[in-house]
């Protein structure tokens, strides 16, 4: 029993971290990165799909992304979208290829974003203590249901408490490399 609460604390934990990384993808540093437009929304014949399922994204030089529609007629679609998506850029098509260049963050834009992350960050570790808090609750139940011994509670609680500061470590070291990144000039 307990070790079915601890995994699960662990998976609940690792999904918290990947939320995290999806989250920080998102947030623009100077360089130029396709994971930027990967949640911009596109109408493709009628529905909307992720970008990157009717073009080709990809980096053309470290401030500069070329993203190359499958079907010649989405370029137009392709190009109001990303204006759409309120990330500050502004494509210029040439053809068939739409060429995003990424703007110079300014230092006041720098420190929002630093902001951001920590923020991110935060949420994060607040996710991992609410996880640790759930795990923690149900070995009480089991203590107060006599199924294990205060012995096994107490151990329950140092494990996870353990395994709670490894995710968080990961956390802080997640938001320092992507502070590092937003002050990179």
């Amino acid at each position: 029993m307990l070790e079915e609460i601890k995994a699960d604390a662990k998976q609940r934990m690792q999904k918290s971290i990947e939320s995290l990384v999806g989250q920080l993808k998102k947030m623009r540093t100077g360089r130029a990165n396709p994971s930027l437009l990967e949640h911009v929304k596109v109408d493709s014949y009628g529905s909307v799909v992720p970008l990157n399922q009717v073009a080709n994204i990809s980096v053309e030089d470290s401030r500069t992304l070329m993203v190359t529609p499958w079907d010649k007629s989405m370029v137009q679609p392709i190009e109001k979208a990303i204006m759409l998506a309120d990330l500050g850029l502004n494509p210029a098509s040439a053809g068939t290829v739409i060429r995003v260049p990424m703007p110079a963050l300014t230092e006041e834009r720098r420190k929002d974003m630093i902001k951001l992350v920590k923020n991110e960050g935060e949420n994060a570790k607040i996710a991992l203590r609410n996880i640790r808090r759930d795990a923690l609750g149900d070995s009480k139940d089991l203590l107060k249901e006599k199924d294990i011994s205060e012995d096994d509670d107490r151990r329950m609680q140092e494990q996870v408490q353990k395994i709670t500061d490894d995710f968080v470590y990961k956390v802080d070291d997640m938001i320092k490399v992507k502070e590092a990144e937003l002050l990179d000039f």
